[in-house]
């Protein structure tokens, strides 16, 4: 059983990258496959430049709500901290926003999405 002062976050993209998760919680994180359904992705260019440095990357994904139930993400969902959930929200640019959604797993996460 989780942790109650921990919460799931879902990663579809750069936060899954170790050099990231180093940058921004100082440690690796133990992720385990999941996916969200009902959302598409496309890419987003990046201008913030301790982003664009932490993650390598001038394009990052970002996913938005879709009319198709059937349309899926894939990606590694975490059990991290309160403290470390600030943390993300912290290296998402403000084109992002956090919701909360149910995985395939049944799971209960935080993701981030388009603004």
């Amino acid at each position: 059983m989780p942790d109650p002062m921990s919460v799931y976050l879902f990663s579809y993209g750069t936060l899954q990258h170790p050099e990231v998760q180093l940058s921004s919680f100082s440690r690796l994180l133990h992720g385990e496959d999941d996916a969200i359904t009902g959302y598409q992705t496309s890419m987003m260019e990046i201008t913030d430049a301790a982003v664009i440095k932490a993650s390598g990357k001038r394009f990052h994904p970002v996913i938005r709500p879709s009319d198709n139930p059937q349309d899926e993400i894939t990606g590694q969902v975490f059990r991290i901290t309160e403290a470390e959930l600030l943390a993300a929200d912290a290296y998402e640019v403000s084109s992002y926003k956090r919701v909360q959604v149910t995985l395939r797993s049944g799971k209960n996460a935080w993701v981030h999405v388009l603004a």
